[in-house]
């Protein structure tokens, strides 16, 4: 006999709650609920989702909808340092792209993935507003910019200790 899943439980911190009650009497409050919720757990687990739900009594379908609609919300937990690639018109121009294949290359992993050790996760990002740095890379609150594929192993390396 198969056994059911085991249902993961969250208990919100009493800032997030205190955020939470004051926020989601306000119209158009979900955005600004969930962006709080992701800077206090750096995602939207399902668990947090659903007692988002309860606590406000948005459905979950809802919450999820506006999650999923905007890339800017994860429901996956991310890598200890997050690596951010502009993707914007002058990153792009100037080698954007290959940066974030590079980037990902060097972790072992694709789109949404966070690398075998915990310590990465690599997302391309529309606009960091350094355009005259291009192209530019963010780990965690760094910027690096005018960045060439062969300088990533080095930057990335002082991140692993």
């Amino acid at each position: 006999m198969a056994q059911a899943a085991q249902k993961e439980e969250i208990s919100f911190p009493p800032e997030l709650i205190a955020f939470i009650d004051e926020w989601k009497v306000k119209p158009g409050s979900l955005i600004m609920i969930l962006h709080k919720t992701q800077e206090t757990y750096g995602y939207i687990s399902r668990a947090a989702a659903e007692q988002l739900s309860l606590l406000t009594g948005i459905p979950l379908a809802r919450i999820y909808g506006v999650i999923t609609f905007y890339h800017f919300f994860k429901t996956t937990k991310p890598g200890k340092h997050k690596i951010s690639v502009c993707m914007g018109t002058a990153c792009y121009l100037k080698g954007g792209q290959d940066l974030l294949e590079e980037a990902r290359s060097l972790l072992g992993i694709s789109g949404g993935e966070v690398s075998e050790d915990g310590l990465f996760s690599v997302d391309q990002v529309r606009c960091v507003g350094c355009c005259g740095l291009a192209p530019v890379m963010v780990i965690d609150n760094d910027t690096y910019g005018k960045l060439t594929k062969e300088m990533l192993p080095g930057i990335i390396a002082k991140y692993r200790s």
